[in-house]
């Protein structure tokens, strides 16, 4: 199981009710809510729809779920600067309950992000971001179907 908390910006992984391991994580800059296009993370209760990436280096650089062959790198941020980074692993979310339900749709993922990305604030554009190597870390952990609790702050 994984809870996040909004307002600590962590994200703890358990096993049979025990703390495995607690992460930094960055949620959406414009707080939460499930509305459509709103840009903010969702709460409640949630599944681990899909895993991708499993295999890509670290740094590699998904757009539409899909490695671009691209490895991230400054000169590359440099080059595309509003480009919403998603490194490394995705962890695709599904909401369970009727006020969540649109997560899927709005492709809200775990996801890595790059290494300069400060964690412990929110920043992103309603996804949950981590540092590549704790996104990698916790993407071996877990399996689809995991439960995932975002807790309101």
């Amino acid at each position: 199981m994984i809870k996040i908390d909004i307002s600590n910006q962590t994200l703890e992984y358990y096993q049979d009710d025990c703390l495995i391991k607690s992460y930094l994580v960055s949620t959406a800059a414009n707080g939460t809510g499930e509305l459509d296009n709103s840009f903010c993370t969702p709460t409640g209760q949630f599944r681990i729809h899909a895993k991708i990436a499993q295999d890509l280096p670290i740094n590699s650089v998904l757009v539409g779920r899909e490695p671009t062959g691209e490895i991230y790198s400054q000169a590359l941020s440099t080059k595309h600067p509003d480009r919403d980074w998603i490194l490394t692993r995705i962890l695709w979310l599904e909401g369970l309950e009727a006020h969540n339900q649109n997560t899927k749709d709005r492709y809200i993922y775990i996801h890595g992000a790059p290494d300069a990305t400060r964690m412990g604030v929110p920043g992103s554009k309603g996804c949950i971001r981590m540092h590549n190597q704790d996104v990698i870390e916790l993407f071996e952990k877990v399996q689809i179907g995991e439960d995932i609790v975002i807790m309101k702050p």
